[in-house]
């Protein structure tokens, strides 16, 4: 079986590679590429604006009659974006660069320009220098004389930066500090403010909700208590025993709305302030007339009960029996 991918070809051996005919192709053939403006240009028909890295179909052809050290030039061939307008640029082996040639102008050239004027300035000094040995003792001396003077220039540069930058790192030091403290203080006399005006706010709103709510609650009527409806037999039954109590209590006591019956045989118990006062002191108030009526001959004190006059009593029974 035959393989699959070959790789060598069958020779006859009869076989002449100069019997094969040539394609005759002209010199000047055309191909196309796809590239990018190797940098940017500005179309001279309608003012387009073509920025670096712009991609274009292109024609690619060899310049005949140019070549740079064995090395062919090639021209390429793009067309406007806007009017169509055809623009034409080449290789520059020398310089490894570009040349426009036709159709725009190339921006931003100042850098390249400097370039070549710094080359050729290099260049006509070496050729210069090459022939006359005395012009290459006068360029050293004019070089060693312009880097003293650079020299002294950064010298008085650094003097100049050293007094008028003078650093006092204790004053910047004490400034922060202070800054620092005025921040603080600054900050805690905010809070303060804060705080006292939410407290301020806060009573306020107290105070009107204390009002709202006097005003909101008006005083209720008096409710009338519940009182379960009394049974009649129980009633007949405790109208005779509070009758017997009182009758028992007047039997013991007296009377409390009217004279006591006893109040003859109480006796008040006199204190070393009464033995002391005289009679006749005493017999002026006994005969005194108050509202329109004689006096009781036996004054009672305001407030006096019958109990009180029968406790007495009794300490006057104690004192004659001790007797």
């Amino acid at each position: 079986m035959s393989e699959r991918k070959v790789l060598n070809k069958y020779y006859p051996p009869d076989f002449d590679p100069s019997k094969i005919p040539k394609l005759k192709l002209p010199k000047d053939r055309q191909y196309v590429v796809r590239l990018m403006a190797p940098f940017n240009m500005r179309c001279k028909t309608c003012g387009e604006y073509i920025y670096k890295g712009k991609k274009f179909n292109a024609r690619k052809e060899t310049v005949q009659n140019e070549v740079y050290l064995g090395l062919p030039i090639f021209r390429f061939y793009i067309k406007c974006t806007r009017c169509l307008a055809e623009i034409t640029f080449k290789t520059d082996p020398e310089n490894t660069d570009y040349t426009m040639e036709h159709g725009a102008t190339r921006n931003f050239q100042a850098e390249k320009l400097l370039e070549e004027e710094e080359k050729r300035v290099q260049k006509e000094r070496e050729d210069e220098e090459l022939n006359n040995p005395m012009k290459v003792l006068e360029n050293r001396t004019k070089d060693s004389k312009l880097e003293m003077e650079v020299l002294e220039n950064l010298q008085e540069l650094k003097d100049l930066n050293q007094r008028q930058a003078h650093v006092d790192f204790e004053a910047m030091l004490r400034q922060h500090r202070l800054s620092e403290e005025e921040r603080l203080k600054q900050e805690q006399e905010e809070d303060e403010r804060e705080t006292a005006a939410l407290v301020e706010e806060a009573r306020k709103r107290r105070l009107l909700e204390d009002s709202d709510s006097e005003e909101d609650a008006a005083p209720a009527p008096p409710q009338p208590a519940f009182l379960p409806n009394p049974n009649p037999t129980a009633i007949l039954d405790e109208g005779p025993k509070a009758k017997r109590k009182m009758e028992s209590w007047e039997r013991s006591v007296g009377t409390l709305g009217s004279r006591p019956q006893l109040s003859g045989l109480v006796v008040v118990k006199k204190t070393g302030l009464d033995r002391s006062t005289p009679q006749s002191q005493l017999a002026p108030t006994l005969g005194t007339v108050k509202n329109g009526k004689a006096a009781d001959p036996a004054p009672r004190t305001p407030g006096t009960s019958s109990l009180s006059q029968l406790g007495a009593y009794s300490d006057s029974e104690d004192s004659s029996s001790s007797n």
